[in-house]
Order: structure tokens, then C-alpha cells, then sequence
């Protein structure tokens, strides 16, 4: 039986990346979505340019233009509504969102944050990390709540962090990660695999007591 296409929507704030390995994932067909629009909310960042490159509707809301986040937020909801997305799916989208937002899409957005979630929620993640002396650093997919970088877990790629790591290193090694989990956390919702009661991550019909990891390019559970 095929897997039906999620269709998704995504949010960016600048070079799209994430972007680009969601676009690639799907023309391998390693990921099961359509891609009905990339919105970002500032112009002329290369992200635009990768979605009209795979001929993806690519728009422009920009927050300047609005007199407060509640009306940034408004807007961008009436923008992606148009769309119907199964999924919302933020790729480097730098806004903190409205709880009404968050409340609108609750239980359909993802998110993607450069360590291992609830540790170093925020900014710069990977001088933080070097600065704690941790020895394992990673990037995590969760679901969007109204808490910043909160929300239910759904998968995270764990990295060493090396004696000669610096933030520039870390963050490279982290990308290549978020490259290969994003599209698969999303995968999952287009199998209909991930499931999310009470703030609590079913996967296949159980609950997940922490998020499966991702390491050495294997899945653990």
C-alpha cells in the first residue's frame, strides 16, 4: 500500500538548507509529501530561491511591515490556511510565535533546534554546548508548543563532541544530522507512524519514553 503525500508548508528565515533536504528527500522518494509553499519573512534570502528552483510556490510576508507579532501572526496564518497543510514545518524560521499561533497549528507543526532538547533551548547552541563542556551535542524535532523550544520530542541525532571542536565545526556536523532526521521525522507523520496525545509521542501505537536517536547513522529506540 503506498503512502499517501503529506502536504506540507514551510516556514523559513533564511538559506534553507532544511529545505533543501526536504526538497531532496522527496525527489528520491525517501519522503511521501508535496510541498504546497515556502513562506519566509524576509525577502531575498537564498531559501526563496531554492523553492522556486524546484518550482514551489515562494512567498514573502515580511514582519517589518506589521505594527505588532499579533498581526505578523495573523497574517501568516490566513497565508498558510490557504494552503490546507497536513503539516507545518519550520526550517530556520527565526520568530517567536503567538500562543494563538501555536494554538491555531497545535499538534501539526514541527520544529527543528540545534541541540539535544530541553538542554540549551534559545541561541547560540553549539558555543553554549562547548562552553558546558558536554561531550555529546545534537539537534532535536519536536512538535511546537507555546513554550519556547518545548514541546513533545520526536527525534534527535546525537554527535561526540571532539577535543578540537569549535561552534563553526559543531554547527557544520550538526547540519549534516539535521539534514537526515528532519525528513525522516516528517516521513513518519506522512505514514501516519507518529501520534501525539496529551503532549506525549506515540510511535507505531507506543509511547515514547524519550526520542528515538539517531547515531552513527543508526536508529536507536
Amino acid at each position: 500500500m503506498s503512502t499517501p503525500r503529506l502536504n506540507i508548508v514551510i516556514l523559513i528565515s533564511g538559506s534553507g538548507t532544511n529545505l533543501q533536504a526536504i526538497i531532496d528527500a522527496i525527489a528520491t522518494g525517501d519522503l511521501h509529501a508535496e510541498i504546497q509553499a515556502v513562506i519566509s519573512n524576509r525577502a531575498d534570502v537564498k531559501g526563496l530561491e531554492r523553492a522556486r528552483s524546484a518550482g514551489i510556490q515562494a512567498l514573502t510576508i515580511e514582519h517589518t511591515q506589521f505594527a505588532s507579532r499579533e498581526a505578523f501572526d495573523q497574517q501568516l496564518m490566513q497565508s498558510i490556511d490557504q494552503y490546507q497543510p497536513d503539516l507545518v514545518v519550520l526550517a530556520g524560521f527565526m520568530r517567536i510565535l503567538s500562543d494563538d499561533f501555536v494554538d491555531h497549528f497545535s499538534g501539526r507543526m514541527l520544529n527543528i533546534h540545534p541541540s539535544l532538547l530541553p538542554e540549551f533551548t534559545g541561541l547560540n547552541t553549539h558555543q553554549r554546548a562547548l562552553d558546558a563542556k558536554v561531550k555529546q551535542h545534537g539537534v532535536s524535532v519536536h512538535y511546537v508548543s507555546n513554550e519556547l523550544d518545548g514541546g513533545p520530542l520526536v527525534l534527535q541525532a546525537v554527535i561526540d563532541v571532539l577535543a578540537d571542536d569549535s561552534a563553526q565545526s559543531l554547527q557544520q556536523r550538526i547540519h549534516q544530522q539535521e539534514h537526515i532526521i528532519y525528513p525522516m521525522a516528517i516521513e513518519w507523520v506522512a505514514q501516519q507512524r507518529i501520534e501525539v496525545i496529551k503532549q506525549q509521542v506515540y510511535l507505531d501505537k507506543q509511547l515514547l519514553k524519550g526520542p528515538p536517536k539517531w547515531i552513527n547513522n543508526q536508529l536507536i529506540y
